[in-house]
Protein backbone atom coordinates (compact mmCIF):
# COMPACT_ATOMS: atom_id res chain seq x y z
CA UNK A 1 0.00 0.00 0.00
CA UNK A 2 1.65 3.41 -0.52
CA UNK A 3 4.59 2.23 -2.84
CA UNK A 4 3.19 2.09 -5.85
CA UNK A 5 2.32 5.10 -8.47
CA UNK A 6 0.92 5.41 -11.79
CA UNK A 7 -2.23 3.59 -13.93
CA UNK A 8 -0.85 2.91 -17.36
CA UNK A 9 2.71 3.00 -16.33
CA UNK A 10 3.07 2.00 -12.86
CA UNK A 11 6.11 2.40 -10.55
CA UNK A 12 6.71 0.14 -7.66
CA UNK A 13 9.59 1.42 -5.21
CA UNK A 14 10.99 -0.80 -2.62
CA UNK A 15 14.19 -0.47 -0.14
CA UNK A 16 15.15 1.10 2.91
CA UNK A 17 18.09 4.12 3.87
CA UNK A 18 20.36 1.67 5.06
CA UNK A 19 19.26 -1.68 4.05
CA UNK A 20 21.09 -4.01 1.18
CA UNK A 21 19.24 -2.11 -1.73
CA UNK A 22 16.91 -0.14 -2.81
CA UNK A 23 14.92 0.06 -6.40
CA UNK A 24 11.99 -0.44 -8.32
CA UNK A 25 9.82 -2.21 -10.90
CA UNK A 26 8.45 -0.96 -13.93
CA UNK A 27 5.30 -2.02 -15.51
CA UNK A 28 3.63 -1.08 -18.19
CA UNK A 29 6.03 0.10 -20.43
CA UNK A 30 6.12 -0.83 -24.25
CA UNK A 31 7.56 -2.94 -25.39
CA UNK A 32 10.55 -2.48 -28.53
CA UNK A 33 11.82 0.19 -27.32
CA UNK A 34 15.13 1.59 -26.94
CA UNK A 35 16.68 2.12 -23.45
CA UNK A 36 19.95 2.77 -22.43
CA UNK A 37 21.33 1.64 -19.56
CA UNK A 38 23.89 4.57 -19.79
CA UNK A 39 20.80 6.75 -19.63
CA UNK A 40 19.31 5.92 -16.25
CA UNK A 41 22.92 5.80 -14.74
CA UNK A 42 23.51 9.38 -15.74
CA UNK A 43 20.16 10.21 -14.17
CA UNK A 44 21.07 8.35 -10.95
CA UNK A 45 24.29 10.16 -10.82
CA UNK A 46 22.44 13.53 -10.89
CA UNK A 47 20.51 13.04 -8.29
CA UNK A 48 23.39 10.58 -5.71
CA UNK A 49 25.06 12.15 -2.23
CA UNK A 50 28.50 13.75 -2.03
CA UNK A 51 28.20 15.58 -5.13
CA UNK A 52 29.76 19.20 -3.58
CA UNK A 53 29.38 20.27 0.23
CA UNK A 54 26.15 21.83 -0.29
CA UNK A 55 24.95 18.32 -0.34
CA UNK A 56 25.21 15.10 2.35
CA UNK A 57 28.48 13.82 1.78
CA UNK A 58 27.50 9.92 2.04
CA UNK A 59 29.37 8.13 -0.54
CA UNK A 60 26.84 6.02 -2.68
CA UNK A 61 28.10 5.34 -6.22
CA UNK A 62 24.58 4.72 -6.75
CA UNK A 63 25.55 1.91 -9.83
CA UNK A 64 22.43 0.58 -10.81
CA UNK A 65 21.78 -3.05 -12.32
CA UNK A 66 19.02 -4.33 -14.35
CA UNK A 67 17.55 -7.24 -13.33
CA UNK A 68 15.17 -7.53 -16.00
CA UNK A 69 12.34 -6.60 -18.82
CA UNK A 70 15.11 -5.61 -20.98
CA UNK A 71 16.62 -8.13 -24.46
CA UNK A 72 20.51 -8.17 -25.01
CA UNK A 73 20.29 -5.46 -27.45
CA UNK A 74 18.73 -3.27 -25.51
CA UNK A 75 14.71 -3.17 -26.40
CA UNK A 76 12.31 -2.87 -23.87
CA UNK A 77 10.43 -6.52 -24.02
CA UNK A 78 7.12 -5.33 -22.43
CA UNK A 79 7.86 -7.29 -19.95
CA UNK A 80 8.31 -5.79 -15.81
CA UNK A 81 11.87 -3.96 -15.84
CA UNK A 82 13.25 -4.04 -12.62
CA UNK A 83 16.51 -2.35 -11.25
CA UNK A 84 18.14 -2.64 -7.98
CA UNK A 85 21.09 -0.35 -6.78
CA UNK A 86 23.17 -1.74 -4.11
CA UNK A 87 23.39 0.53 -0.67
CA UNK A 88 27.77 0.64 -0.42
CA UNK A 89 28.12 3.46 2.36
CA UNK A 90 25.37 2.69 5.11
CA UNK A 91 26.21 4.18 8.53
CA UNK A 92 23.33 2.45 11.13
CA UNK A 93 25.66 2.93 14.40
CA UNK A 94 24.65 7.03 13.51
CA UNK A 95 21.03 6.33 14.34
CA UNK A 96 21.12 4.72 18.19
CA UNK A 97 19.37 7.43 19.58
CA UNK A 98 16.52 7.81 17.31
CA UNK A 99 15.55 4.25 18.02
CA UNK A 100 14.01 5.97 21.37
CA UNK A 101 13.90 9.24 20.86
CA UNK A 102 11.33 11.42 17.70
CA UNK A 103 13.52 13.64 15.90
CA UNK A 104 11.12 17.13 15.07
CA UNK A 105 9.86 17.19 11.68
CA UNK A 106 10.70 13.87 10.21
CA UNK A 107 8.35 10.55 10.04
CA UNK A 108 9.69 8.62 12.91
CA UNK A 109 6.60 9.42 15.49
CA UNK A 110 4.05 9.28 12.16
CA UNK A 111 5.64 6.02 11.50
CA UNK A 112 5.45 4.63 14.71
CA UNK A 113 2.01 5.37 15.20
CA UNK A 114 0.68 4.27 11.91
CA UNK A 115 2.67 1.14 11.73
CA UNK A 116 4.22 0.65 15.56
CA UNK A 117 7.21 -0.69 14.23
CA UNK A 118 9.61 1.33 11.94
CA UNK A 119 13.52 1.64 10.20
CA UNK A 120 15.58 3.21 12.81
CA UNK A 121 18.66 4.29 10.30
CA UNK A 122 18.44 6.87 7.82
CA UNK A 123 14.55 7.15 8.40
CA UNK A 124 13.90 4.04 6.13
CA UNK A 125 11.33 4.18 3.44
CA UNK A 126 10.99 8.27 4.79
CA UNK A 127 14.48 9.04 3.75
CA UNK A 128 15.07 10.32 0.32
CA UNK A 129 17.11 8.14 -0.62
CA UNK A 130 14.21 6.26 -1.60
CA UNK A 131 13.59 8.70 -4.66
CA UNK A 132 16.53 6.17 -6.22
CA UNK A 133 13.76 3.96 -7.52
CA UNK A 134 11.42 7.25 -8.63
CA UNK A 135 14.72 8.75 -10.94
CA UNK A 136 15.77 5.34 -12.68
CA UNK A 137 11.77 4.57 -13.65
CA UNK A 138 12.13 8.26 -14.61
CA UNK A 139 14.35 7.35 -17.13
CA UNK A 140 12.56 4.55 -18.33
CA UNK A 141 9.54 7.30 -18.45
CA UNK A 142 12.08 9.88 -20.82
CA UNK A 143 12.88 6.93 -23.16
CA UNK A 144 8.81 6.52 -23.68
CA UNK A 145 8.33 10.34 -24.15
CA UNK A 146 11.83 10.96 -26.63
CA UNK A 147 10.04 10.56 -30.14
CA UNK A 148 7.37 12.55 -29.17
CA UNK A 149 9.93 15.33 -28.31
CA UNK A 150 8.93 16.15 -25.06
CA UNK A 151 11.23 17.76 -23.07
CA UNK A 152 11.49 18.31 -18.81
CA UNK A 153 13.79 20.31 -17.57
CA UNK A 154 13.28 21.72 -13.55
CA UNK A 155 15.94 24.41 -11.64
CA UNK A 156 16.65 25.68 -8.44
CA UNK A 157 14.85 29.03 -8.54
CA UNK A 158 14.44 30.09 -4.89
CA UNK A 159 16.51 29.37 -1.74
CA UNK A 160 15.92 30.94 1.41
CA UNK A 161 14.23 34.05 0.01
CA UNK A 162 16.97 34.55 -3.04
CA UNK A 163 15.37 33.91 -6.19
CA UNK A 164 16.86 33.46 -9.72
CA UNK A 165 15.92 35.15 -12.97
CA UNK A 166 15.49 31.85 -15.63
CA UNK A 167 13.66 32.07 -18.59
CA UNK A 168 11.67 28.75 -18.78
CA UNK A 169 11.13 28.70 -22.65
CA UNK A 170 14.94 28.47 -23.24
CA UNK A 171 16.76 27.38 -20.48
CA UNK A 172 18.36 23.94 -20.56
CA UNK A 173 19.69 21.35 -18.30
CA UNK A 174 22.93 21.97 -19.44
CA UNK A 175 22.72 25.30 -17.75
CA UNK A 176 21.07 23.82 -14.81
CA UNK A 177 24.12 21.42 -14.57
CA UNK A 178 26.68 24.36 -15.02
CA UNK A 179 26.22 25.34 -11.12
CA UNK A 180 26.58 22.87 -8.10
CA UNK A 181 23.46 24.09 -7.36
CA UNK A 182 21.57 23.65 -10.23
CA UNK A 183 20.71 26.95 -10.78
CA UNK A 184 21.18 28.56 -14.22
CA UNK A 185 21.38 32.21 -13.02
CA UNK A 186 24.55 32.64 -11.72
CA UNK A 187 24.47 35.49 -9.87
CA UNK A 188 21.77 34.08 -8.00
CA UNK A 189 23.79 30.89 -8.05
CA UNK A 190 26.49 32.54 -6.19
CA UNK A 191 24.51 33.98 -3.04
CA UNK A 192 22.74 30.51 -3.01
CA UNK A 193 25.56 28.87 -2.58
CA UNK A 194 26.64 31.07 0.22
CA UNK A 195 23.45 31.25 1.76
CA UNK A 196 23.55 27.01 2.45
CA UNK A 197 27.35 26.86 3.35
CA UNK A 198 26.59 29.14 6.23
CA UNK A 199 23.64 27.16 7.24
CA UNK A 200 25.35 24.08 7.26
CA UNK A 201 28.46 25.59 9.11
CA UNK A 202 25.95 26.73 11.69
CA UNK A 203 24.66 22.95 11.90
CA UNK A 204 21.29 24.39 10.57
CA UNK A 205 19.38 24.35 7.03
CA UNK A 206 17.52 25.90 4.20
CA UNK A 207 14.51 25.15 2.39
CA UNK A 208 13.42 26.78 -1.24
CA UNK A 209 11.50 25.83 -4.24
CA UNK A 210 12.05 24.36 -7.53
CA UNK A 211 10.39 25.27 -10.86
CA UNK A 212 9.75 23.11 -13.61
CA UNK A 213 8.93 23.23 -17.04
CA UNK A 214 7.46 20.36 -19.63
CA UNK A 215 7.94 21.31 -23.18
CA UNK A 216 6.88 20.13 -26.41
CA UNK A 217 3.65 18.14 -24.22
CA UNK A 218 0.57 17.55 -27.20
CA UNK A 219 -2.61 19.30 -26.73
CA UNK A 220 -5.32 16.38 -25.42
CA UNK A 221 -3.11 14.59 -22.61
CA UNK A 222 -4.93 13.89 -19.00
CA UNK A 223 -8.04 13.03 -17.44
CA UNK A 224 -11.16 15.16 -16.65
CA UNK A 225 -12.75 15.73 -12.65
CA UNK A 226 -10.51 12.92 -10.50
CA UNK A 227 -7.50 11.86 -12.63
CA UNK A 228 -6.71 15.71 -14.24
CA UNK A 229 -3.06 16.09 -15.69
CA UNK A 230 -1.88 19.04 -12.78
CA UNK A 231 -3.49 17.25 -10.08
CA UNK A 232 -1.32 14.31 -10.86
CA UNK A 233 1.18 16.37 -11.27
CA UNK A 234 0.43 17.79 -7.72
CA UNK A 235 0.21 14.23 -6.30
CA UNK A 236 3.96 13.36 -7.96
CA UNK A 237 5.02 16.31 -6.22
CA UNK A 238 3.67 16.48 -2.93
CA UNK A 239 5.31 12.20 -2.80
CA UNK A 240 8.70 13.82 -2.76
CA UNK A 241 10.25 13.82 0.41
CA UNK A 242 10.53 17.52 2.33
CA UNK A 243 7.71 18.77 -0.24
CA UNK A 244 5.65 21.26 0.75
CA UNK A 245 3.68 23.10 -1.51
CA UNK A 246 2.98 23.00 -5.18
CA UNK A 247 1.51 25.59 -7.64
CA UNK A 248 0.99 24.93 -11.84
CA UNK A 249 0.80 27.95 -13.91
CA UNK A 250 0.28 31.51 -12.45
CA UNK A 251 -0.40 29.42 -9.14
CA UNK A 252 -1.04 32.07 -6.23
CA UNK A 253 -0.04 34.45 -7.70
CA UNK A 254 -2.82 34.35 -10.08
CA UNK A 255 -5.47 34.60 -7.11
CA UNK A 256 -4.83 38.53 -6.51
CA UNK A 257 -5.45 39.03 -10.91
CA UNK A 258 -9.48 39.69 -12.57
CA UNK A 259 -10.78 37.17 -15.15
CA UNK A 260 -10.32 40.20 -17.46
CA UNK A 261 -6.55 40.23 -17.17
CA UNK A 262 -5.73 36.52 -15.69
CA UNK A 263 -7.21 34.92 -19.29
CA UNK A 264 -5.32 33.41 -21.71
CA UNK A 265 -6.39 34.30 -25.22
CA UNK A 266 -6.88 32.20 -27.62
CA UNK A 267 -5.84 32.45 -31.02
CA UNK A 268 -4.25 29.86 -33.98
CA UNK A 269 -0.65 31.09 -34.99
CA UNK A 270 0.99 31.10 -38.56
CA UNK A 271 1.34 27.67 -38.63
CA UNK A 272 -2.26 27.30 -37.95
CA UNK A 273 -1.49 25.89 -34.33
CA UNK A 274 -3.89 26.80 -31.81
CA UNK A 275 -2.30 28.87 -28.85
CA UNK A 276 -2.73 31.15 -26.17
CA UNK A 277 -0.83 34.60 -25.98
CA UNK A 278 -0.31 33.95 -22.72
CA UNK A 279 0.26 31.08 -20.08
CA UNK A 280 -1.06 31.48 -16.67
CA UNK A 281 -3.24 28.42 -17.01
CA UNK A 282 0.47 26.66 -17.09
CA UNK A 283 -0.19 24.28 -20.12
CA UNK A 284 -3.42 22.64 -18.23
CA UNK A 285 -7.21 23.91 -18.70
CA UNK A 286 -9.76 21.36 -17.24
CA UNK A 287 -7.12 18.82 -16.53
CA UNK A 288 -6.19 18.62 -19.89
CA UNK A 289 -2.91 19.82 -21.80
CA UNK A 290 -3.70 22.73 -24.32
CA UNK A 291 0.16 22.38 -25.94
CA UNK A 292 1.43 25.29 -24.20
CA UNK A 293 4.51 24.47 -21.78
CA UNK A 294 3.34 22.75 -18.77
CA UNK A 295 4.74 24.91 -15.45
CA UNK A 296 5.45 23.90 -12.30
CA UNK A 297 6.93 25.41 -8.69
CA UNK A 298 7.49 23.32 -5.94
CA UNK A 299 8.19 24.46 -2.62
CA UNK A 300 11.05 22.57 -0.46
CA UNK A 301 10.98 22.43 3.49
CA UNK A 302 14.08 23.06 5.17
CA UNK A 303 16.25 19.71 5.24
CA UNK A 304 14.29 18.22 8.87
CA UNK A 305 17.85 17.14 10.62
CA UNK A 306 20.51 19.75 11.74
CA UNK A 307 22.90 19.42 13.90
CA UNK A 308 21.77 21.16 16.78
CA UNK A 309 20.24 19.70 20.02
CA UNK A 310 16.39 19.54 19.55
CA UNK A 311 13.70 19.77 22.38
CA UNK A 312 11.24 16.20 21.69
CA UNK A 313 9.96 13.19 23.48
CA UNK A 314 10.89 9.75 23.49
CA UNK A 315 8.78 6.80 22.78
CA UNK A 316 7.76 6.33 26.64
CA UNK A 317 6.23 10.22 26.19
CA UNK A 318 8.88 11.57 28.08
CA UNK A 319 10.47 15.51 27.24
CA UNK A 320 13.59 14.67 25.49
CA UNK A 321 16.48 16.68 23.63
CA UNK A 322 18.29 15.28 20.59
CA UNK A 323 21.06 15.72 18.90
CA UNK A 324 21.05 14.28 15.71
CA UNK A 325 24.20 12.60 14.19
CA UNK A 326 24.56 11.11 10.60
CA UNK A 327 25.31 12.85 7.29
CA UNK A 328 22.70 15.03 5.55
CA UNK A 329 21.81 18.09 2.99
CA UNK A 330 21.68 21.38 4.75
CA UNK A 331 19.51 22.34 1.55
CA UNK A 332 17.89 18.83 -0.47
CA UNK A 333 17.16 21.25 -3.66
CA UNK A 334 20.23 20.34 -5.71
CA UNK A 335 19.76 16.93 -5.10
CA UNK A 336 15.55 17.05 -5.83
CA UNK A 337 15.73 18.45 -9.45
CA UNK A 338 16.32 15.50 -11.20
CA UNK A 339 13.38 14.04 -8.92
CA UNK A 340 11.20 16.63 -9.98
CA UNK A 341 12.02 15.70 -13.80
CA UNK A 342 11.42 11.88 -12.78
CA UNK A 343 8.27 12.49 -11.31
CA UNK A 344 6.74 14.92 -14.13
CA UNK A 345 7.88 12.44 -16.80
CA UNK A 346 6.61 9.99 -15.20
CA UNK A 347 3.48 11.11 -14.98
CA UNK A 348 3.02 12.60 -18.77
CA UNK A 349 4.22 8.98 -19.68
CA UNK A 350 1.22 7.43 -17.92
CA UNK A 351 -0.65 10.19 -19.46
CA UNK A 352 0.25 9.31 -22.79
CA UNK A 353 -0.18 5.69 -22.60
CA UNK A 354 -3.20 6.32 -21.19
CA UNK A 355 -3.94 8.67 -24.06
CA UNK A 356 -3.31 6.41 -26.96
CA UNK A 357 -5.12 3.51 -25.15
CA UNK A 358 -8.43 5.50 -25.00
CA UNK A 359 -8.69 7.64 -28.13
CA UNK A 360 -5.72 6.34 -30.65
Amino acid sequence: MGNRFGTALTVTTFGESHGPAVGVIVDGCPPRLPLELADVQRALDRRRPGQSTLVSPRREPDQVELLSGLSDDGLTLGTPIAMLVRTVDARGKDYGEVETKYRPSHADYTYDAKFGIRAIAGGGRASARETVGRVAAGAVAAAILAPLGVQVVAWVDEVAGLAAQVDGDTVTRADVDGTPVRCPDPAAAAAMIACIEAARKDGDSVGGVIRAVARGVPAGWGAPVFDKLDAELAKAMLSIPAVKGFEVGSGFAGTRERGSTHNDVIYRDDAGRVRTRTNRSGGVVGGISNGEAITMRIAFKPTATIMRPQETIDRAGQAATIAPRGRHDPCVLPRAVPIVEAMTLLVLADHFLRQRGQCG
